[in-house]
């Protein structure tokens, strides 16, 4: 059973994601993410601190699941199976975690100010792992000679998008809001170039 305490925090933080995605850090106010949040701007400061405290906060959220979303990566698979299921994820997180996201974007692309050392080790470790895993892919023959890095950026540019560009997206598709099907498709069309244009093999090659 969810404790007041949790709800409230789920809420002020839910609340503070929504406003540093529309305002950015500097201008956005507590005040404002209380009342979004529907309770006394008292509240917090009493679960939070501070500002620079939520804030950091909105971004350890995301990252715990950008780091999960590798998991695939982390144990015996094929280069498909794993580049399928980690593409998957990240649109999910796209969508689930859009707001979020959008903060997290906008901070890396401020020199990552706020985002605590440690996290930003964990991050670039496990991309370095990741691009790794790639080309231990393409030593052994399961897929084209491409940049690890690079594929790996551009995966993160297109799944990264939905959240980041979803008016754009919403108004070129004439949707409101994507629907279910509409992020099943984006994922499978990524998952198609990036397995038909990295020639990544369904099966290991015959010797």
């Amino acid at each position: 059973m969810t404790s007041i305490r949790e709800r409230n925090k789920a809420l002020i933080l839910r609340a503070a994601s929504e406003e540093f995605a529309e305002k950015g850090f500097a201008a956005s106010k507590t005040s404002d993410i209380a009342e979004r949040a529907g309770l006394p701007k008292p509240n917090v400061y009493y679960y939070f601190k501070s500002k620079e405290n939520l804030y950091r906060e909105v971004l350890d959220s995301i990252v715990e699941p950008l780091l999960q979303a590798s998991e695939p990566f982390n144990q015996p698979g094929h280069p498909a199976d794993v580049l399928r299921a980690y593409i998957r994820t990240k649109i999910r997180i796209s969508r689930e975690h859009a707001c979020a996201s959008k903060v997290f974007a906008s901070e890396i692309m401020h020199g990552a100010p706020h985002l605590p050392p440690e996290r930003a080790e964990q991050l670039n470790a496990q991309a370095s792992h990741n691009a790794a895993c790639i080309q231990r892919w393409i030593d052994q023959g399961l897929m084209a000679q491409v940049d690890p890095n690079h594929l790996l950026f551009s995966i993160w540019a297109a799944t990264q998008t939905y959240a980041d560009f979803d008016w754009q997206i919403s108004t070129v598709t004439g949707k409101a809001h994507l629907e279910d099907a509409d992020y099943d498709a984006a994922a499978e069309t990524i998952i198609r170039l990036v397995i038909k244009g990295c020639d990544v093999q369904e099966s290991a090659p015959s010797r």
